[in-house]
């Protein structure tokens, strides 16, 4: 059975006790049902990860003996910001769950004109938590101990005035580039994708004019679910680690 890797956002000393409450207590002791003397890794997001026991199960928590540290790591040598339109319930999370697996470094939704989500106020921080903590779980899932932030959200306005840096693409399905025509980028690359109906003539213009290449990913038209992940997986295939 793989041992199961838990995020625990606190320092991590070998040969220390560290108490996990939340939902990492309710994940080990309530879903994966695990005793104590259970083998766990833990990782906090600074890097590297520690073998660790469970010591004890309580109502409020769960006590983990912090065993040895291991600086393992699989972060892609590419580094890719991912702006994504945001879209409605499971897309999003399923969106942020695959960009994390393919190894992006900080997400940031934005609103566009086809957004059909509503957000402000505690609904919207509540909403970020939720993104946040898919985040959180798919690096437990797929061995990343880095954690991705996801940035608050902006309108796609704002974020095209703030300065970019490196090759910055927007997902065009008209756009007569492809990433095979594309050179090996020398710095960071920033994704940029629509919501459902994608965005609109007037947003990829906006995006063109503050530096953004429009990308196209062949000759179907992708949901939104799948055209940031299919455009991921062809840039870690490019120039990340995919093949490696």
């Amino acid at each position: 059975m793989r041992v199961p890797r838990i995020y625990h956002p606190a320092p991590l000393d070998s040969g220390a006790v560290a108490v996990l409450d939340g939902n990492a207590a309710n994940h080990v002791a309530r879903v994966l049902r695990l005793p104590a003397g259970a083998a766990l890794i833990l990782f906090n997001g600074d890097g590297g990860e520690y073998r660790a026991r469970i010591d004890s199960l309580t109502k409020t928590g769960v006590a983990v003996r912090v065993g040895e540290y291991q600086g393992r790591e699989c972060e892609s040598p590419l580094t890719i910001r991912l702006a994504q339109g945001i879209s409605r319930g499971e897309r999003m999370d399923y969106t942020l769950q695959k960009a994390v697996e393919l190894g992006v470094n900080r997400v940031i939704p934005l609103f566009t004109e086809h957004c059909g989500v509503q957000l402000d106020g505690e609904r919207l921080e509540k909403r970020l938590r939720h993104w946040q903590g898919v985040v959180i779980s798919a690096c437990e899932q797929c061995g990343r101990n880095r954690v991705p932030q996801v940035a608050a959200p902006l309108t796609l306005t704002h974020w095209l005035a703030s300065p970019g840096e490196g090759l910055r693409l927007v997902l065009d399905p008209d756009a007569g580039q492809t990433l095979a025509q594309l050179p090996a980028p020398a710095g960071p690359v920033t994704l940029l994708a629509g919501p459902e109906g994608g965005l609109s003539d007037q947003e990829l213009e906006l995006a063109k004019e503050s530096g953004y290449v429009g990308l196209r990913l062949g000759p179907r038209i992708l949901r939104t679910e799948t055209a940031a992940v299919a455009a991921l997986a062809a840039l870690q295939a490019l120039w990340g680690d995919l093949t490696k």
